[in-house]
């Protein structure tokens, strides 16, 4: 009988980690969902929703996750129609996928190139900044210019995150203005979910992370289990940094594609 594929877990939100799972089980490895973060709706439905009818006011929105766009439309109010005036800036596939699925138009979206090796505020800003500066300067005596970022806030409702990219449009000389369009909170395990951490922790699966706090959770989570023993893959190096810090000993940085991370175990095993 042929021996078992080893496990991978995938540890984004619920159903970003089906989507996720479907794909790599699709290239041969054993993949299973085991979420390290729950989604729940934003602290203030009512103020986003109004947020939203200011839009046509704004240069841009940027959206820090797919999570971020569903949580944004999904607030009261009307049917948004994306305004003509407004780009909506993306972080990465995910993302620009959630907004082509929201109607916003494809060529009013900002984002890395999907074969870019890096999907972050970084990524982001290199593709964005020479338009942004050249509205900037457009508007120089007139009204200021004005960014939208839309992020998820902690269990407590408060806002969560990186701030590089409000740093850089701040010193730009842009107007920001941030809301939280979802919660993250600690997820609550099935039984099924709560076996394959047993699972994993007596067979040193492999981990794949898409966040720092994914990291967290799991030694809130699981501070006893023996997931150490596994293999972290990472989809940034800051990640990957958090993971050394949680403990892991075998870590790896993998680019944010199941091809990639299919790739990177068949060469590996």
């Amino acid at each position: 009988m042929p021996a078992q594929p080893p496990l991978l877990l995938v540890t984004r939100p619920a159903r970003e980690a089906l989507a996720w799972t479907q794909a790599l089980q699709g290239l041969g490895l054993r993949a299973e969902a085991l979420p390290l973060i729950a989604i729940g709706p934003g602290p203030d439905p009512q103020g986003l929703a109004k947020r939203q009818a200011a839009l046509a006011g704004d240069a841009a929105v940027m959206f820090v996750s797919a999570n971020a766009v569903r949580g944004f439309f999904a607030a009261g109010g009307p049917a948004l129609s994306w305004p003509a005036g407004t780009r909506a800036w993306s972080t990465g596939p995910g993302t620009r996928a959630a907004l082509l699925a929201e109607g916003v138009p494809a060529g009013q979206i900002d984002s890395p190139d999907p074969d870019a090796g890096r999907f972050d505020s970084e990524a982001l800003w290199e593709g964005v900044e020479a338009p942004l500066s050249a509205r900037l300067r457009a508007q120089a005596s007139g009204s200021p210019v004005s960014v939208l970022i839309v992020r998820g806030a902690d269990a407590e409702g408060e806002a969560a995150g990186r701030d590089w990219l409000a740093m850089r449009l701040r010193e730009a000389g842009v107007r920001v203005d941030q809301v939280a369009a979802y919660r993250r909170v600690l997820p609550d395990w099935t039984l099924g979910e709560q076996a394959l951490l047993t699972e994993a922790s007596s067979a040193g699966a492999a981990w794949l992370f898409s966040s720092s706090e994914a990291v967290a959770n799991l030694a809130r989570l699981a501070p006893d289990a023996a997931w150490r023993r596994g293999r972290a893959l990472c989809t940034h190096a800051r990640i990957a940094q958090a993971a050394r810090a949680a403990g892991f000993a075998d870590v790896a940085e993998v680019a944010p594609r199941p091809e990639a991370v299919a790739a990177f175990l068949q060469s590996t095993a």
